[in-house]
């Protein structure tokens, strides 16, 4: 059967990783979340005080992005791929409360994203891929089959990430994760470089009122019939 690239982009905390990692589980396909790159590459910048200190210093993370090296290494306990940053696993500590407050600011850098886009097209090569991000289906794989544009209200994705960082022991506030969700859908909206959009071939998928495995069982069989028609 012919293999197919899928993109699925949205904002944040819609379960866009959840998703992508079930249908690459059930179709055999690769997962990469993009997410986590343009995290580590936070934490990268974050470590060496480019961002978030009270001067900044953009040139010099630019200067030394090709010190940041990142790579995804599968996990088989877990059943699916860490985040590596300069070879140490890091996946905890990139969605952590203070890398999400950096985050859509590190990712409107233009030299940032050459850099992370490169090398997402590069793993989508051979197909039977998918992957989850900000620009996947407009800018990083335009030609993909399958377009997914996921969202809900901004309300209940701060509940939901609410809920996660609780469960991991974080210690936030609802009302903080709110503004952090509704601040990063400002910023990746109007950024300069390959905004926040749907491609006008993708199909919107709001999951406000909608249970994991309703979403799953619906954009699976919808992938199927897309597969089968190549």
């Amino acid at each position: 059967m012919q293999k197919i690239t899928i993109a699925i982009d949205g904002f944040s905390s819609t379960g866009k990783s959840t998703l992508a990692k079930q249908l690459a589980k059930a179709l055999g396909y690769i997962y990469v979340d993009t997410g986590a790159m343009y995290r580590a590459i936070t934490l990268f910048a974050m470590r060496n005080k480019f961002v978030g200190v009270e001067k900044e210093n953009i040139n010099a993370l630019i200067k030394l992005l090709p010190k940041a090296k990142l790579k995804f290494v599968f996990n088989e306990q877990l059943g699916f791929a860490e985040m590596y940053l300069n070879g140490e696993n890091v996946e905890k500590e990139i969605r952590s409360i203070e890398v999400s407050n950096q985050v859509s600011r590190v990712a409107t850098i233009e030299e940032v994203r050459h850099k992370l886009v490169d090398m997402q097209k590069e793993m989508g090569k051979e197909k039977g891929i998918v992957m989850d991000g900000r620009d996947i289906g407009t800018v990083v794989f335009p030609d993909a089959e399958l377009k997914i544009f996921m969202t809900a209200s901004p309300e209940t994705r701060a509940y939901r990430r609410y809920k996660e960082l609780l469960d991991k022991g974080d210690k936030v506030t609802y009302k903080e994760v709110l503004k952090n969700i509704q601040n990063r859908d400002y910023v990746d909206s109007h950024r300069e470089f390959s905004p926040l959009r749907r491609a006008e071939d993708a199909i919107e998928f709001d999951n406000s009122d909608m249970g994991m495995e309703e979403q799953f069982d619906r954009i699976y069989n919808h992938s199927l019939r897309v597969i089968e028609k190549q």
